[in-house]
């Protein structure tokens, strides 16, 4: 079992900016595509952002584009989301996920493993 585990997370004013951070298996990492998903009370997790396994290729849901960067460090494990001009929209447990698959993906069911999630709040 891959184990993922979120941090940054917190409570910020519109406007403001938080960085979440994935850290994932040790000598394994660098072999999952890593995405980022989100999920608001009362509604379905939905896709924010994915990196390929060597960081080359970004996919970005079009709610975040221009204001949302994934990144990675594979020699330190770890996946990162920079959330910049953060919106109240943007309030939401945020889920990092890890896929076998070499292709990048938006939909939940094609990641293998989830992180237990680290919650954004953002205030008007």
């Amino acid at each position: 079992q891959v184990q993922l585990v979120e941090s940054g997370g917190g409570l910020v004013q519109a406007g403001g900016s938080l960085r979440l951070s994935c850290v994932g298996p040790g000598r394994t990492f660098s072999v999952y595509v890593m995405g980022w998903f989100r999920q608001a009370p009362g509604k379905e997790r939905e896709f924010v952002a994915a990196i390929s396994r060597n960081g080359a290729t970004t996919n970005y849901a079009d709610h975040v584009k221009g204001r949302f960067t994934i990144s990675r460090d594979n020699a330190k494990n770890t996946a990162y989301l920079q959330m910049n001009s953060l919106k109240p929209e943007d309030t939401a447990v945020y889920y990092c996920a890890a896929r076998k698959l070499f292709t990048t993906a938006s939909t939940t069911g094609a990641y293998d493993y989830w992180g237990q999630g680290t919650q954004v709040t953002v205030s008007s």
